[in-house]
């Protein structure tokens, strides 16, 4: 039976592929406060704001490409049960054809009701406009989890961690919670690997094998010590 190799991904392994990230900016998205942008504060103030900028997200989405760290992720499918945990709310991965993908903070390509998050739809790179309606009537708002919201996908997340045989972790920071605390439940004597140029958030375990690169160097140095165990 191929190894389960779960990996948590974050703004780093996007980066590459021109998708920008609003913790190399001074706290600032896009020439915005992220309170503004990525908080369901910032929702109830200027919904208008909100739709716009996720608007502009979703358009530069429609021209990144998925880089290599990307596609070496979704070939190691060849050789392990291949999870991935992202942070991002980019489709990169799936482009790229990893096949198990699960999206903590949501997903770009999909709208939702501002009243009931579980009414969902696809909208792939469309935009939403004010007075667009769900299927209950209310306005359609992006399906992101902002600051301030549960993270539904997190028991999955758990499940997926508690049971790896090889995690791995993959540009980010280790900042944000509850995504930070997936670490914890890692298995005990469980090989771990971290991907980043720069230190990270939290302590790992002292056996964590790090290597300081981006993702996309990164991924290809891992894929040989893979291979090589």
């Amino acid at each position: 039976m191929p190894k389960n190799l779960i990996i948590l991904t974050g703004s780093g392994i996007s980066a590459e592929s021109g998708i920008k990230t609003f913790r190399d900016s001074g706290g600032l998205w896009e020439e915005h406060r992220v309170e503004d942008v990525a908080s369901i504060e910032g929702w109830y103030r200027n919904p208008k704001l909100m739709l716009e900028f996720y608007n502009q997200r979703r358009a530069q989405l429609l021209m990144a490409e998925p880089n290599a760290a990307h596609i070496g992720l979704a070939q190691l499918e060849a050789e392990f049960e291949v999870k991935i945990i992202t942070q991002n709310v980019d489709n990169l991965h799936e482009r790229a054809g990893s096949h198990q993908v699960l999206h903590l903070h949501g997903e770009l390509t999909k709208a939702c009701s501002s009243r009931d998050k579980s009414h969902v739809k696809d909208i792939g790179y469309e935009a939403i406009q004010v007075g667009d309606k769900a299927a209950d009537g209310s306005q359609l708002r992006p399906f992101i989890v902002w600051f301030g919201e549960d993270v539904p996908a997190m028991d999955t997340a758990i499940a997926w961690t508690s049971a790896a045989e090889i995690f791995v972790i993959i540009g980010t920071s280790l900042q944000v919670y509850p995504a930070a605390g997936l670490v914890d439940f890692v298995p005990k004597g469980c090989p771990i690997y971290l991907i980043d140029p720069n230190d990270v958030g939290r302590s790992l375990p002292t056996d964590c094998v790090v290597i300081r690169a981006n993702a996309v160097d990164g991924v290809q140095q891992l894929k040989r010590m893979l291979s090589a165990r």
